[in-house]
C-alpha cells in the first residue's frame, strides 16, 4: 500500500497531511519557514519518517509566481518517490470558511495543514487509489 504525504507550500508555513491507509487523512504539524533550505530539510525528514511513496503538492493554478516558487521548492527536496501536482485553487478559502469561529489563531499552521489534508483527500478521490 502506498504511503502518501501532501504539502501546502506557503511563504511562511508549509501545511502537511499524511494517509497511512488511503482512507484516513491526518493533518500533521505545519512547518514554519525560516528559509527554504531549512523548510526543505524538514519536509525531507517527514517524507523519510513516514516512508512516503508519493508526494502530493498543491499548486495554485491562478497564481503563476507561486507556481514557480513551489516548483523550485520541490526541486530542493531529496525525494525519489512520485511527485503529483494538484490544483489547490480556493482550498485555503474553503478551509478558512469551514474553520470560522473554531480556530482563532491562523498563524500556528493548523489551517495550512487542513488545506494539505483537503488536497490529499481530493487526490485520493480523483485517483481512486486502493
Amino acid at each position: 500500500m502506498e504511503k502518501i504525504i501532501a504539502i501546502d507550500v506557503g511563504l511562511k508555513r508549509i501545511g502537511i497531511a499524511y494517509t497511512p491507509n488511503l482512507s484516513v487523512v491526518v493533518p500533521l504539524n505545519a512547518i514554519i519557514r525560516k528559509n527554504r533550505n531549512q523548510a526543505a530539510r524538514e519536509v525531507d525528514e517527514i517524507l523519510k519518517k513516514y516512508k512516503a511513496d508519493i508526494l502530493v503538492v498543491g499548486l495554485p493554478l491562478t497564481n503563476e509566481e507561486m507556481q514557480t516558487r513551489i516548483k523550485h521548492f520541490v526541486s530542493l527536496l531529496n525525494f525519489n518517490g512520485k511527485i503529483e501536482f494538484v490544483d489547490e485553487s480556493y482550498t485555503s478559502a474553503v478551509v478558512e470558511e469551514e474553520m470560522k469561529g473554531k480556530i482563532k489563531y491562523k498563524r500556528d499552521g493548523r489551517v495550512d495543514s487542513l488545506v494539505a489534508k483537503m488536497l490529499l483527500e481530493r487526490f485520493l478521490e480523483n485517483h481512486k487509489i486502493h
